[in-house]
């Protein structure tokens, strides 16, 4: 291919062209979009990262290169030299619209077969076959845009990070397995058989160890790794923007992020974001919102009925308020938008959140409709209305249930699913907050133990201190997350850093001293070294760019993502290896086949 290019040096991209060039010998290269062939002329148009600009021959070209542009097809690889010219037909739809390149010397540097699908943005093909033949789907300017975006967030993180006295470091991809949340993926290794690395779920021990270190202000941009089911917002193979600052307390480390907040989005899309941030307590987000991740961009805040119908004779409701809860939310106007069959359909939306069914009452202007007031008192009912503040053409929904967990659940999910039916959401907004206040722990069910709401070295509210032990799930964490649009974009903590409190820690998570010491005796002996106060947080770097671009879905801002079964299309992997790789590792596979 060297020699194709003998002579030529690419001198611009396609759309640094424009009439301040008009005169100028330039030479471009890219790939062929289409060519238009129309007898005694034919023209190209070239397609490279920065967009389109069109080549142009005529009757006066050399007859080998006009025939040689005659035979060009989309997806040809060609280097141009000609003339910058004012076009006659002027295309407004491109930015290179005013003016062409009449060319005096065209090479084909690689010819190319028919493509499975058309590189252009309105291609409509199924997203299997985008992804099979990814590199080709990468081609495409809204790809291309996007991963430019990308780039440009990171670059201004860097920018950001380093403006405010942090250092980045590296730390290691192999680790030692600390299994506590989403399942590790496990590296075996060959100088130590039978023993197994692990790939990193967050530097979260690193970077504490880090300022125990003495490093004061950390940041990388991190690649990290979970072995868990995927969703439209998650990867088995992500990258965050992790920090870690010293001697700083929970107002600090918020007050420096939500000056990355507001830096990132003036910088990438002029966007001004107002400071301070809003701040929701858990408690509050969730009675609110049903959600730890609210999305605040609409109403349809839920409202508790428990207290009016607390002697209720409704035995559906009696029974969800022995250890549960009433909740509702009221769809001004629905009434005239969801049928009574879209109102089955709900039903069946906040069962796979695990509702036993959704009452609704229907107000339309003819007559009403409710799936449960016939079982209440006239008190009982007027008082619903009253706190629901309903009107005609109004339609309350209703959700009970013996587990509070539930109710906010499916009501949180119910809020989000009604707004996106009824557009309720004005579209390129962005609505950024806190979330502070979290629970400590949850209770795992499955385990019957207490889990980490947040992770191990996540340090109690002052006040909560003394009920690590006596009365665990009503402590609160000094921990905070960042929601952009309902969805998480970022989270952290202050940290634990006195060793008696981090061994306390583990015994109320249920290891034994022998277990704790096994998993993270390396960072228990550091903190007797002394460590200073610390705390940070990490963003989801796929999900910030996905949801200030736009885009549906996370895959739409990776290179090369992987599908819901954790597997890559376009590589075909996982994949089986040879037996003599897996002898070298001292591995044996065991068939699932029956």
């Amino acid at each position: 291919m060297a020699d194709l290019m003998t002579g030529l040096k690419r001198t611009n991209y396609c759309t640094e062209l424009d009439e301040k060039n008009v005169g100028e010998q330039v030479v471009v290269c890219g790939w062929v979009q289409k060519t238009r062939d129309l007898g005694n002329l034919v023209f190209i148009d070239l397609r490279d990262r920065t967009g389109i600009v069109q080549l142009a021959f005529d009757d006066s070209t050399e007859r080998g290169i006009f025939e040689k542009a005659a035979g060009c097809r989309a997806e040809f690889v060609v280097m141009a030299k000609g003339e910058v010219r004012k076009r006659v037909s002027v295309n407004t739809d491109i930015k290179t619209g005013m003016v062409e390149v009449f060319v005096t010397d065209l090479r084909v540097l690689s010819k190319s077969q028919t493509p499975p699908f058309e590189i252009t943005d309105s291609t409509n093909v199924k997203e299997e076959l985008r992804l099979k033949y990814r590199y080709l789907d990468l081609r495409r300017s809204e790809m291309q845009n996007t991963l430019i975006m990308r780039h440009k967030i990171v670059k201004a993180a860097r920018d950001y990070y380093d403006e405010n006295g942090f250092l980045e470091v590296e730390t290691p991809i192999l680790i030692k397995s600390t299994p506590e949340g989403a399942r590790d993926y496990l590296v075996p290794s060959r100088v130590h058989s039978g023993s197994f690395f692990a790939l990193p779920q967050s530097p979260q021990l690193y970077k504490q160890l880090l300022m125990l270190s003495g490093y004061d202000r950390y940041m990388q941009i991190a690649r990290c790794f979970r072995d868990e089911d995927l969703r439209a917002d998650r990867q088995p193979e992500f990258t965050q923007i992790d920090l870690e600052m010293s001697f700083v307390d929970q107002d600090d480390v918020m007050s420096i992020n939500e000056g990355f907040a507001k830096y990132v989005f003036k910088r990438i899309l002029d966007v001004d974001i107002s400071l301070p941030l809003k701040r929701l307590p858990y408690k509050e987000a969730m009675e609110r919102y049903g959600s730890d991740k609210p999305d605040t961009r609409f109403g349809l805040e839920l409202v508790d009925l428990s207290d009016i119908l607390k002697d209720t004779a409704f035995k559906v409701f009696a029974g969800a308020l022995e250890t549960g809860s009433i909740r509702a939310i009221n769809v001004k106007g629905g009434a005239e938008k969801l049928t009574r069959k879209e109102i089955d359909k709900l039903a069946d939306f906040v069962k796979t959140y695990k509702a036993k069914g959704l009452a609704y009452t229907r107000l339309t202007e003819e007559n009403e409709t409710s799936s449960f007031e016939k079982f209440l008192s006239e008190q009982e009912k007027d008082a619903i209305r009253e706190r629901m503040g309903a009107k005609k053409g109004d339609v309350i929904f209703v959700v009970a249930d013996s587990s509070n967990q539930v109710v906010f659940d499916s009501l949180g999910a119910l809020r989000c699913e009604l707004a996106d039916r009824l557009s309720l959401i004005e579209k390129n907004t962005f609505d950024l907050l806190w979330v502070t206040d979290f629970p400590l722990f949850e209770h795992d069910e499955e385990d019957n133990r207490y889990v980490a709401k947040h992770h191990p070295f996540t340090a109690v509210a002052d006040e909560d201190l003394e009920k690590i032990k006596t009365d665990p799930e009503s402590c609160k964490a000094k921990a905070y997350d960042l929601v952009l649009n309902g969805c998480e974009v970022g989270g952290g903590s202050i940290r634990i850093n006195n060793p008696e409190l981090q061994q306390t820690m583990f015994e109320a998570l249920g290891f034994t001293q022998e277990e704790a010491t096994e998993r993270f005796g390396f960072l228990i002996d550091a903190f007797k070294y002394g460590a200073p106060p610390h705390g940070g947080m990490a963003y989801g770097l796929d999900r910030l760019v996905m949801l200030m671009l736009h885009k549906e879905s996370i895959r739409d801002v990776i290179a090369f993502p992987k599908v819901q079964n954790a597997s890559e299309l376009m590589t075909m992997c996982p994949a089986p290896v040879d037996k003599k790789q897996l002898d070298e590792l001292y591995i044996q596979t065991i068939s699932t086949q029956e």
